[in-house]
């Protein structure tokens, strides 16, 4: 799912069509969009919550021919992700499916991001700058 998270919804779109297409299944619960609380911790212990503010998130549940219930909430107002990424966590329980998403959506997904990432720390280490410090003795 954090890998999913990540994903562009026509990226789900088009691995899903490799895996099933079309993919049979029942909506639980129709995408719908709401807000979400997010709590943060003061202290060195994290034992004060306080209330940080609010994060819209998209919701979805399916259910696949075979019986496997797939759930998703995504981050922001993409019913269409959150829907397909319910789709694919359903299928991805099936073992028949499992190893086509696992191929066929998710590794190309992992490829993008990681070649992202590696581009982002090639940009940063070109900015980067060691200080150091020379130690003078007092003779």
């Amino acid at each position: 799912m954090a890998v999913l998270a990540h994903a562009r919804a026509e990226e789900i779109e088009q691995g899903l069509r490799a895996v099933i297409d079309p993919p049979d299944y029942a909506e639980l619960r129709v995408p719908e969009t709401g807000l979400v609380m997010l709590r943060g911790r003061i202290g060195g212990d994290g034992a004060t919550p306080f209330n940080l503010g609010e994060a819209t998130v998209t919701r979805a549940a399916v259910q696949i021919a075979s019986g496997e219930v797939g759930i998703a909430y995504v981050l922001g107002r993409d019913q269409k992700k959150a829907r397909l990424s319910a789709i694919c966590d359903a299928l991805w329980q099936s073992e028949r499916y499992r190893d086509a998403v696992e191929r066929r959506v998710l590794a190309p997904i992992r490829t993008r991001l990681d070649a992202e990432r590696d581009r982002e720390r090639g940009k940063t280490a070109a900015t980067r700058v060691d200080f150091f410090t020379l130690v003078r003795g007092e003779d």
